[in-house]
This record gives C-alpha cells, sequence and structure tokens, in this order.
C-alpha cells in the first residue's frame, strides 16, 4: 500500500488556528511538494543507511559483503556488538567480540535497528539542527521506548518475530523527525505548540510511510508503522506485527493512569491481544528488565 499524498490534500490540512497561518500553510505546502518529488531524505542522515539497506535487501549479497558495508562504520559495527551482547538478545550465551559473530547471532531486522540507532544519534549532532537538541532528544527516547516495548510485547504474545518489532518501533516516529528537521528551516512555527502538533499529529505517519518506501522497508512494517495509531483498526487472524507496534506505542504514550485506562478501553488491537489494563500493567512489570536492557542496548 502506497502513501497518497498530494500537494493539494497536504495543504488543505494545515493546522487550523496557527498564529500565522500564512507559515503553517507554505510549510505544509513545502512537504507536499518534497514528497510529491521523492525528496524524502533526512538531512544529515548518514548514507549507510541506505547502504546498509540496499546489501540487505540484495538476495545475491552474501556474508561477507554485508560485514564489508556495515563494517565500514566504526561506530555501528560497535553499535551491534553491543547489541549482540545485551541482556535482551542474549540473555544466557556468551558474548561476542567481533562484528562476524555478532552477526551471526542476530537477525538482519537487528541490523537494520542497529544501522537506523546509529543514524538518529547523528542527527543530533547536525548543524541544520543547532538549538533543537530538546526535541530531537525527546523524539529518541520515545522512539528507543516504543521499539523496546513493541520487542516485548511481540515476543510474548504474538508470533512475529521481536527483532522485526524492534525495528518497526524505532521507524514509528521517523515522520515526526522529518517535520521537525524541515520545521527548523521555519523557527517561528515552534512558537505555538498547539499549531505544530496539529500539523505533526494529521501528518507524521503518512510522512513516515513516504520514507520507509523509499528506503526499502518491508511492506509489513510500513503498513504496521501507517496503522500504529489506528486505535480502530479490525483485522482479522492472529495478532501481528501490527499490533505488537500499535500497542507499544499506546504504552509508550500514557504515562497517565486515567489515560491508559480510556485508550486501552477504545483500542481494538489491545484486545486482540488480550491486554486490558490490569495485563498491560502486569507486562511492563514483568518485562522491567528486558525493557531497560532493550533501553541501554539501543544507547
Amino acid at each position: 500500500m502506497r502513501s497518497q499524498l498530494d500537494a493539494d490534500s497536504l495543504s488543505s490540512r494545515a493546522a487550523p488556528g496557527a498564529p500565522d497561518q500564512d507559515i503553517a500553510f507554505g510549510f505544509v505546502r513545502e512537504l507536499a511538494a518534497e514528497l510529491s518529488d521523492g525528496k524524502v531524505e533526512l538531512p544529515g542522515f548518514p548514507h549507510i543507511v541506505l547502504r546498509v539497506q540496499r546489501v540487505l535487501s540484495d538476495p545475491a549479497a552474501d556474508l561477507g559483503r554485508i560485514l564489508r558495508v556495515v563494517g565500514s562504520e566504526p561506530v555501528l559495527a560497535t553499535q551491534l556488538v553491543r547489541m549482540a551482547n545485551s541482556a535482551a538478545l542474549n540473555p544466557c550465551g556468551p558474548r561476542v567480540a567481533d562484528l562476524r559473530a555478532a552477526m551471526a547471532r542476530v537477525g538482519l531486522d537487528t541490523v537494520r535497528s542497529a544501522t537506523i540507532a546509529f543514524a538518529l544519534r547523528q542527527l543530533q549532532a547536525a548543524p541544520a539542527l543547532r538549538g533543537l537538541e530538546a526535541q530531537l532528544g525527546d523524539l529518541w527516547r520515545r522512539g528507543v521506548n516504543v521499539a523496546s516495548l513493541s520487542f516485548v510485547i511481540a515476543r510474548r504474545l504474538t508470533t512475529t518475530m521481536a527483532d522485526t518489532a524492534l525495528l518497526a518501533g524505532l521507524l514509528q516516529g521517523v515522520g515526526k523527525l522529518y517535520i521537525l528537521t524541515r520545521a527548523s528551516r521555519h523557527r517561528s512555527l515552534f512558537h505555538d505548540a498547539a499549531a505544530y502538533q496539529a500539523i505533526e499529529s494529521a501528518w507524521h505517519l503518512s510522512i513516515a510511510a513516504a520514507l520507509l518506501e523509499n528506503w526499502g522497508m518491508a511492506e509489513e512494517i510500513v503498513q504496521a508503522v501507517q496503522e500504529s495509531e489506528n486505535y480502530q483498526r479490525d483485522a482479522r487472524g492472529a495478532p501481528a506485527l501490527a499490533d505488537a507496534l500499535l500497542a507499544g506505542t499506546l504504552l509508550a504514550d500514557c504515562d497517565d493512569s486515567s489515560a491508559l485506562a480510556e485508550r486501552i478501553g477504545a483500542a481494538k488491537p489491545l484486545q486482540r491481544l488480550q491486554l486490558d489494563e490490569p495485563a498491560c500493567r502486569t507486562l511492563l512489570a514483568e518485562s522491567a528488565q528486558e525493557i531497560a536492557a532493550l533501553r541501554e542496548a539501543l544507547g
């Protein structure tokens, strides 16, 4: 399912009530034009992301070629070894000391997750985003939280591969990151938090889908991200990636008891997972150490 975004439909939903409607309207039209032209690359995002994605998507690529691509970025290689040795991904096995052994232990989606984690942390130092360190930090911490929660939910309650859920969780907020990087050129947008959040809320998932499609991510992940805030999604069959990601997103965004109870009651995918409020709290308590280990592994 491809993202259906065009300039007219996107700009017609510029945030109402913005202090300077022309700025908000112009900003949203700018986003639409970039998406229509396929210009959906994040400024400052390392090229290693696309290189890793291309080599992992190439059926002719052998382990040696993948190792050369991943190993060309030492910080990324170190991140992957750290993840392979984390308590969450390696609770009782021997530690690995090199990239080859790390890649032999983890799945390809964990390699992708390590790459995304590396890239997002590098982006925080981009010169064009100076002054937005607090917002970038908030997005990073939320992404790690969504990823960790999605991982444990997928492992415990679905047949979905947990490392795929981890990757989807890291990518769930990439549309918000894109909007933030573009808004950095129009700093007056930040003067009205409600107006900015209206743009973000309305468009970040569609923008995320366009980015992920451009990066060649699996269709299952693209669809799960697009549906990750659709509480009324009524799918059939066994709980899958989209359910785990929605549950992880909901729990990450609810730090208030009354809000948690209200959202859980309205979320059909959580009913499919048999997660009512007491079950959610039990899950969080029983998974606390695993979630903490994942957060540490992701940096």
